[in-house]
């Protein structure tokens, strides 16, 4: 059985892409009409609709940012539900 592993980027990566962009983790944030620092969360915890929200900000899909919390261990999609 072959066995994938990811690597998910690391915090200061994302925050580094997002000012590549011209903004920040800060603005993202507030543009979706969160407090500023809410999406921070995501940089920490799995929590679907923050990842979505900078992905997008990226210009990518949350799994390209955060592989090991789409993809199992054998490499099948980890279905998320985004609330709203």
């Amino acid at each position: 059985m072959k066995t994938y592993q990811y690597e998910d980027w690391h915090s200061a990566d994302i925050i580094a892409g997002l000012r590549k962009k011209g903004t920040t983790l800060a603005a993202v944030s507030r543009a979706a009409g969160l407090s500023s620092s809410t999406l921070s969360n995501a940089l920490s915890r799995p929590w679907p609709k923050g990842e979505l929200l900078i992905a997008e900000a990226l210009g990518l899909v949350p799994a390209q940012i955060w592989p090991s919390r789409y993809y199992d261990h054998r490499g099948a999609e980890i279905r998320k539900v985004l609330r709203k």
